[in-house]
């Protein structure tokens, strides 16, 4: 989406943690980076130490790779003690990709909250299966012509291609639960839209905000439509979390996000974003003036071209924004005669 510059965030540590090494932010919270394959190249992964030993927070993808460099962290920086509990903040393949694989590494319990969970195991349980009727109607839908929809069937089923096999159990976390480690207690504070129960992580005497992808310092966090879910409204759901979060945390507080640098500024962020989402949404409503298809809306949400990379996700959030005109009432869906949906704004004077 498009995005300006972020306000007035500060970065108090200048340089990232190198490959296999870690940097403390706090006393017993430690920072660790894992490479991607994609071009978001990079995950910030947390491990916090107290005297039974380690926490660790999300896993980066399963690949080699990084199996390595979680081998090498074990064998240099935990101080001869074991992980004792291993956190998923929520369903992405960057989060929970190694959590099979560090549960029975270290035999521990997976926590992270139930929607997280089972919507994983739902959509991994689609890898290598053919592009179901109901999600091609779906990009039918939005505009998608026979190349696209090809390559929506390509990439059907590829959720889980960076995921290992999850454990078959796990421990529920779910908002305003309390958990010790590293030494101090820790508010679990649930946020949505960019997924559907999304675990953060709120210290008070450290003053530390474990925040996943719920708020990131240099971009927006994705927020989608998908087929298992036409009508849903997550953009109503994100904008409420990004109102509700700031209330529960000071303005001073250190965020230690997914993506990027841990920074301060939060509050203001949240703010920003808020204000970047209702620009796009007026942008929307103007070029719906005229009826526009979901694959139509492109110009008024992105700053750089939308290619067969970024389609399926760019229509995604394409659809999180109309339907949350739709469930105003700013918007009206029609069919044409093949059955692609136009959206067209309502002239009320209540708007």
């Amino acid at each position: 989406m498009m995005s300006a510059e972020p306000g007035e965030l500060s970065y108090p540590f200048a340089e990232k943690p190198l490959p296999g090494k870690i940097v403390f932010v706090a006393p017993g919270v430690a920072w660790l980076r894992m490479p991607l394959p994609i071009a978001l190249n990079h995950i910030n992964l947390w491990l916090l130490e107290d005297e039974q030993g380690w926490t660790i927070v999300d896993t980066g993808v399963s690949n080699d790779e990084t199996r390595n460099l979680w081998e090498q962290i074990f064998s240099c920086h935990l101080n001869g003690k074991p992980v004792n509990r291993l956190i998923v903040t929520h369903m992405h393949a960057d989060h929970v990709g190694l959590a099979g694989w560090l549960a029975e590494r270290w035999k521990v319990e997976l926590c992270m909250s139930g929607l997280e969970y089972f919507t994983c195991r739902v959509l991994v349980a689609d890898t290598g299966k053919e592009a179901l009727e109901e999600g091609l109607r779906f990009y039918y839908e939005a505009g998608f012509d026979e190349e696209s929809l090809d390559v929506y069937r390509s990439r059907f089923g590829m959720f889980g291609s960076f995921i290992g096999k999850l454990p078959q159990k796990y421990r529920r976390l779910a908002d305003g639960d309390s958990l010790r480690m590293a030494g101090q207690d820790w508010k679990v504070i649930v946020g949505r839209g960019h997924s559907p129960e999304h675990v953060c992580l709120f210290c008070p005497a450290l003053n530390l905000f474990i925040a996943g992808d719920q708020i990131l310092p240099r971009i927006s966090p994705n927020v989608s439509v998908r087929p298992t879910e036409p009508a849903a409204n997550p953009l109503q759901e994100w904008l409420d979390s990004c109102e509700a979060l700031p209330r529960a945390l000071p303005k001073n507080v250190l965020v230690l996000p997914s993506h990027g640098y841990p920074f301060h500024g939060a509050h203001q962020r949240w703010q920003q974003l808020i204000v970047d989402h209702e620009s796009a949404l007026t942008r929307l409503y103007d070029l719906c003036r005229e009826p526009q298809r979901a694959v139509d809306t492109f110009p008024a949400l992105f700053n750089s071209a939308v290619d067969s990379h970024s389609l399926i996700i760019a229509t995604g959030e394409g659809l999180a924004h109309l339907n949350y005109l739709l469930e105003k009432g700013r918007l009206r869906m029609t069919r044409d005669k093949d059955g692609v949906k136009h959206y067209e704004g309502v002239k009320s004077d209540r708007h």
